[in-house]
């Protein structure tokens, strides 16, 4: 038996290894994806650094003393906000 019959014989079997071991992996990931989504009979866990529905203030909104600051806010408007987008055959 030469080197090329060995190997002819040899590939389809590194080939279905290689084939489910990646089907394995993407198993344990959609298992991962679908164990994330809440379901109506899960209790209440949320992990530790999943900040997912937590409302963030962000530190430019506080005063001197951490409260949320009631002072008028300064916002910028660019032209064009409220133009409609130009169409691509617009010589404009």
């Amino acid at each position: 038996m030469t080197s090329s019959d060995l190997l002819a014989k040899l590939l389809p079997l590194v080939y279905g290894a290689c084939f489910l071991a990646l089907l394995w992996q993407a198993f344990q990931i959609m298992g991962r994806g679908f164990s994330a989504v809440p379901r109506p009979g899960d209790s209440n866990r949320m992990p530790s650094g999943d900040r997912t529905g937590r409302l963030t203030i962000h530190p430019e909104l506080l005063d001197a003393d951490g409260q949320i600051t009631n002072d008028d806010l300064l916002t910028v408007r660019f032209s064009g906000d409220n133009e409609q987008p130009a169409l691509p055959n617009d010589p404009n």
